[in-house]
């Protein structure tokens, strides 16, 4: 049987009874609510994450106890707040959030990974989750990062999209925006927010994007995601697994 093809266990299908007993390791994807370009959907990022956290947990059914949590949907996304659909919680309310989410979590499972979908979140999850490991809580964080990807709704995120919920993408819509190195524009990202530099909302060209190719990059990170979760070795911040090489602030 291929791994897509079992069931991953949610959270919000159990009872209580179906979780006495036991201390099973429990996903949190963490994404946003922002705009993603005129012709992505506002949960991208929710989205993205949603779907490589479910297919890391078929790809351990009957290895170990996974289950997957609901989605947390709102984030940390101020620098996109310049277009409507944008709702940000800000990083005082965000690492709030994932501190009291998690020493609730950890009250009756073994170990918390939250498997994050927006750049902009990581500060404050880092700081969450370095402070629940600093209360002795089983904790960590995972990026859903493509090496060599575009920034942010681009063609990427565009081919993810395509993969995931095409009926969700407004193909006929999608136009080219800044294409230069996300390092090249953070001093003018964070002075004048991302339609300051965009006013498409776009950082990258979705041009050439498409279904297979998202597909790829889905198994690429499932992969990732699977192998470190075995592996399990966190660093002081408490990210799981070595970085890999992507764009400063990438959307995912």
């Amino acid at each position: 049987m291929r791994p897509e093809a079992v069931e991953p266990i949610r959270l919000a299908d159990l009872t209580w009874p179906d979780l006495e007993g036991r201390r099973p390791l429990v996903l949190l994807p963490l994404g946003s609510c922002e705009q993603h370009g005129p012709h992505l959907p506002l949960d991208t990022d929710t989205t993205v994450a949603t779907a490589v956290a479910e297919r890391a947990a078929a790809r351990l059914s009957g290895e170990r106890d996974v289950v997957i949590a609901p989605p947390q949907s709102y984030g940390a996304s101020g620098e996109h707040e310049g277009f409507p659909g944008t709702v940000s919680i800000g990083h005082a309310a965000l690492r709030l959030l994932l501190t009291e989410t998690g020493r609730s979590l950890l009250r009756w499972t073994g170990r918390l990974l939250v498997v994050n979908g927006h750049g902009g979140n990581v500060a404050s999850l880092a700081d969450a989750v370095a402070g629940l490991r600093g209360e002795s809580r089983d904790a960590a964080w995972w990026p859903c990062l493509v090496p060599g990807s575009d920034a942010h709704a681009g063609r990427t995120e565009t081919s993810l999209m395509l993969r995931l919920r095409p009926s969700a993408v407004r193909t006929e819509r999608a136009v080219a925006g800044s294409t230069e190195p996300v390092e090249q524009l953070m001093d003018r990202l964070v002075a004048e927010s991302v339609r300051g530099v965009s006013p498409s909302g776009v950082l990258g060209d979705p041009a050439g994007a498409g279904a297979d190719e998202g597909e790829r990059l889905l198994e690429r990170m499932a992969d990732r995601l699977t192998a470190d979760i075995r592996d399990w070795r966190i660093s002081r911040r408490g990210r799981l697994g070595l970085p890999v090489t992507a764009p400063a602030g990438a959307g995912r």
